[in-house]
């Protein structure tokens, strides 16, 4: 996703076995996995497909429509942006209320309460990180400057009740001035450096339980100025020898460093997937992130109304898909509460009607609640 607010829309495979299995898919022990085993007990179909969706909504002030889809256990969490916060003080009582309403759901688990909270131009909370990636790549130490972007990230958003950052961007620009070099949201045209910089992001900002993002895989650092997929459909035609040399550089870098989530893009790579856009493509998200790269945390979408996936459907349908292409978490950021309604709606019935593996959605529900209980 761009700054450009509310102008466009936020841009941005395992059968069912045994236990043990579960774990491993989950990259944590046995007592992680204790409690969203028994959360998932008799929640019906809608709840189920609740806690994997992320909403939004419009202005300052959360509508009554959210706090109770929240209390009835159908939301996962909620990403904020530039119009929902006025300042601190009045986000951090925004955040107080939400997690008021999860107080009442069926599972306790924390919300996913989120925010794109990068560096320079695009940071939804004053404050820190305030140099832009760009700036952090240009400096006479990168890493460590990363480092204090990731410290200071952490501690922004945890100071307001926030527990996961859509940060940082890893993709390797290849021109100036280009879809990511334009607003400074790529730490460098050289993928070590990228590396270097999301690694240290990472791990010094998940220790402040502050959930890191790794974005947008497997990368859209080739994405010239015009290609932006929260307008319509892009290809990028990088051959499969760059994308893994440079492009998935950073990712691999992130995955070694823990990062807790994967934000996948919305770009069709012809060398990886003629056909489907990363987040939709089962071969880019089960054989290249999760079997390739051995990525065993939580994936999630870039924004389901984006242009670039109109076609395959309403957000709602493409939620269908990208669940079926092993998405963990579906993400609504139209600032539209029936959006994500509606994408509940649709999961749910997938679920019912076996559209949708059970085996395969309770893994990717118990990987989320996972991830969202180790946030407590």
């Amino acid at each position: 996703m761009t700054n450009r607010e509310p102008a466009i829309t936020r841009r941005g495979a395992l059968a069912a076995v045994g236990a043990g299995a579960v774990i491993g898919a989950l990259g944590l022990g046995g007592t992680a996995l204790a409690a969203p085993e028994r959360k998932l007990f008799k929640l019906t179909p809608a709840q189920r497909a609740g806690q994997r969706v992320i909403f939004s909504y419009p202005g300052l002030t959360p509508p009554q429509t959210l706090l109770d889809q929240i209390s009835a256990g159908q939301a996962g969490g909620v990403i904020f942006f530039g119009e929902n916060i006025t300042s601190l003080t009045q986000i951090a009582g925004v955040v107080a209320q939400l997690k008021e309403a999860n107080d009442a759901s069926p599972v306790r688990s924390p919300l996913l309460l989120m925010t794109d909270q990068e560096g320079g131009i695009v940071r939804r909370l004053p404050g820190e990180p305030v140099l832009s990636e760009k700036q952090i790549g240009e400096s006479a130490d990168p890493p460590q400057q990363a480092a204090e972007a990731g410290n200071g990230a952490g501690a922004n958003l945890a100071g307001v009740g926030m527990n996961l950052n859509l940060a940082p961007v890893l993709d390797v620009f290849r021109q100036a001035g280009n879809f990511d070099d334009e607003f400074g949201r790529s730490y460098s045209m050289d993928p070590d450096v990228c590396a270097e910089c999301g690694a240290a992001f990472i791990t010094a900002q998940q220790p402040l339980r502050i959930a890191a993002t790794a974005k947008h895989f497997p990368g859209l650092g080739a994405a010239t100025v015009d290609q932006n997929t929260d307008l319509g459909p892009v290809t990028l035609d990088v051959p499969l020898a760059d994308l893994r040399s440079i492009d998935e550089v950073p990712f691999r870098a992130a995955i070694a460093a823990g990062v807790r989530l994967v934000m996948t893009s919305w770009a069709v790579y012809p060398a990886l997937d003629p056909d489907l856009p990363s987040g939709l493509s089962p071969t880019i998200v089960g054989d290249e992130l999760r079997r390739r790269l051995r990525f065993r945390g939580v994936t999630i979408t870039d924004a389901l109304e984006a242009g670039a996936i109109a076609a395959f459907g309403t957000p709602a349908q493409c939620s269908v898909l990208a669940a079926r292409a092993g998405m963990d978490v579906l993400l609504c950021s139209a600032r539209d509460v029936s959006e994500g309604q509606d994408t509940v709606a649709a999961l749910a019935d997938a679920l019912q009607h076996h559209a949708l593996n059970p085996g395969q959605f309770d893994i990717a529900l118990r990987r989320v609640l996972a991830l969202r209980d180790s946030l407590a």
